[in-house]
C-alpha cells in the first residue's frame, strides 16, 4: 500500500512538472533570450549581405529597446517558410516572396523600398551587345538565365513577358542571384538573362549590372538591356502577423530614421539599391496579385516550378 501511494505521488508530481513546463511562457519578443529575428533575402554577394545586415542590426539595437538576430537563408522561399515556423519576425522580402508569405501565413507589408524616389520597379532582359539579340523575340531557341523561381524581377515578370509574346528559350537555368545572372551573360555561359532594373542616377548604372562592375569593369558596355517589363511595387519590409503592434511601429520608425542617415543609405543601397522607404499596406500589392491571375498562376504554383 505504501509503495502504491509512493507511485501515485510520483506520477502526480511528474504531471505537475510537465504541465508547468508546457505553460511556461516564452521570454518577451525583443529580449536577449528571444531576440527579434530579422531576415534578409540572398540578392547579392554573401559578404556584402553579412557586413551591411550587421550594420543595420547594430543600429536597430541602439535605436530601439530590443535585441535582434540577423539571418540570411539560402533562398526567397526559405524566408517565406521562416514566417510559418515563427523563425522570422521581420524580413526584407522581394515582392513575389511577400505575396507567398501573405497568402500562407498572413505576413504584413509595412514599408516599401524606394529606389531613387520611385516605389515601383521593372525587370530587364539583358544580353551581350554582340549576341545579335535585339528584342525579346530573339531569345526564342536561346539559353536563358533567371534568378530564382520565387524572384519577381528575376523570374515572374520576365516569364509573363515571354508567355505573352509566346517566346520559348531552348533551355533555362536558375542562377539564384542577380549578380550571377549578369556574370553568366557576360561570360557567355547563357545567351540572355533576366534581373532587376533601376534607372541610371547621375549617369551611373543602378541595375543589376552595377553589382558586378568591380569584377567586370566594362560590363555596362558589353552587357546591354534588351527590353524592360511593366512596373510593379518595390520590395516590402514584411512583419510576422502576430508581432505586437508596438514593436512593429518602433522598428518601422527606426528604419525610416536610419535610411535618412549617410550610414543607413549606404547600407541599404549596398543590399538592395534602396535609397528610401515609404509606409505600405497589403492593398499596395493587389496589382501583383492581378498580374498572377492574368498569368493563370498562383504564388504556390510558381514557387514549385
Amino acid at each position: 500500500m505504501l509503495f502504491r501511494r509512493f507511485l501515485l505521488v510520483s506520477f502526480l508530481c511528474s504531471l505537475l512538472i510537465a504541465f508547468s513546463g508546457c505553460s511556461r511562457q516564452r521570454p518577451p519578443l525583443g529580449s536577449a533570450e528571444n531576440p527579434i529575428k530579422l531576415y534578409f533575402v540572398p540578392s547579392v554577394d554573401v559578404k556584402v549581405l553579412e557586413d551591411n545586415s550587421k550594420t543595420i542590426e547594430s543600429h536597430l539595437e541602439s535605436a530601439t529597446p530590443y535585441e535582434f538576430e540577423v539571418a540570411i537563408p539560402a533562398s526567397y522561399v526559405a524566408v517565406v517558410e521562416a514566417f510559418g515556423t515563427r523563425r522570422a519576425d521581420v524580413a526584407a522580402l522581394n515582392t513575389f516572396g511577400y505575396i507567398m508569405a501573405n497568402e500562407r501565413y498572413g505576413a504584413e507589408a509595412k514599408l516599401t523600398v524606394l529606389r531613387f524616389g520611385s516605389p515601383t520597379y521593372r525587370s530587364q532582359f539583358i544580353a551581350r551587345k554582340d549576341s545579335g539579340i535585339e528584342s525579346v523575340e530573339d531569345i526564342a531557341g536561346m539559353k536563358m538565365a533567371f534568378v530564382d523561381p520565387a524572384s519577381t524581377s528575376g523570374y515572374l515578370l520576365p516569364l509573363k513577358v515571354l508567355k505573352d509574346k509566346e517566346v520559348s528559350p531552348s533551355e533555362t537555368v536558375f542562377a539564384m542571384r542577380h549578380d550571377n545572372v549578369v556574370s553568366m551573360v557576360y561570360q557567355r555561359q547563357v545567351d540572355a538573362g533576366a534581373t532587376f532594373y533601376s534607372p541610371e542616377a547621375d549617369g551611373v548604372i543602378q541595375d543589376a549590372r552595377r553589382v558586378v562592375k568591380t569584377q567586370f569593369p566594362d560590363v555596362a558596355d558589353e552587357v546591354v538591356i534588351v527590353e524592360l517589363t511593366d512596373e510593379i511595387p518595390n520590395d516590402p519590409i514584411t512583419f510576422r502577423r502576430d508581432v505586437p503592434e508596438e514593436i512593429k511601429e518602433t522598428v518601422i520608425q527606426a528604419l525610416l530614421d536610419y535610411i535618412e542617415t549617410d550610414e543607413g543609405r549606404e547600407a541599404f543601397k549596398n543590399l538592395y539599391a534602396a535609397t528610401g522607404f515609404q509606409r505600405a499596406e497589403d492593398a499596395d500589392y493587389d496589382g501583383v496579385r492581378a498580374m498572377l491571375q492574368a498569368a493563370g498562376k498562383s504564388a504556390e504554383q510558381l514557387a514549385s516550378e
